[in-house]
């Protein structure tokens, strides 16, 4: 789902269990990387190195730079970091059609529809049964 409003801007879309993010992505004036987070920089909003990395990865894939603004909201925060992933890379399709064949082989345009399974009445957890005793 990825959707331009004005010519200042490109905006997508990224999901991962239930976390939501919509990316702004604005024209890169040089190779710099400059994404803002709920308000804060990403290297601020995320801290763990792993998250950071997920979000810049689109950017390293494709040699760019760029600047990109992200409203995150439900899920946690690994949720959260692969759905800005999935929705800069949706933006950055949407800006050059030719990044599509990279981001691809790359699997930031797959969706990840994994969620948690609920718990079953009976069961531990949703497929944990309690443990069998004899006596």
């Amino acid at each position: 789902m990825v959707k331009e409003t004005t010519n200042k801007y490109l905006e997508a879309v990224g999901r991962r269990k239930t976390a939501v993010a919509r990316v702004r992505l604005y024209p890169a004036v040089n190779k710099s990387v400059s994404i803002v987070v709920n308000g804060k920089p990403y290297d601020k909003y995320f801290t763990v190195q792993r998250y950071k990395e997920n979000v810049l990865a689109p950017f390293k894939v494709l040699e760019l730079g760029g600047k990109a603004e992200a409203k995150v909201s439900g899920g946690g925060i690994s949720a959260q970091s692969e759905a800005v992933r999935l929705g800069l890379s949706r933006a950055l399709v949407k800006f050059e059609a030719d990044h599509k064949k990279n981001l691809r082989k790359e699997g930031f345009l797959t969706r990840d529809a994994r969620k948690v399974e609920r718990k079953k009445y009976g069961l531990s957890k949703a497929r944990r049964a309690h443990q069998w005793r004899k006596r």
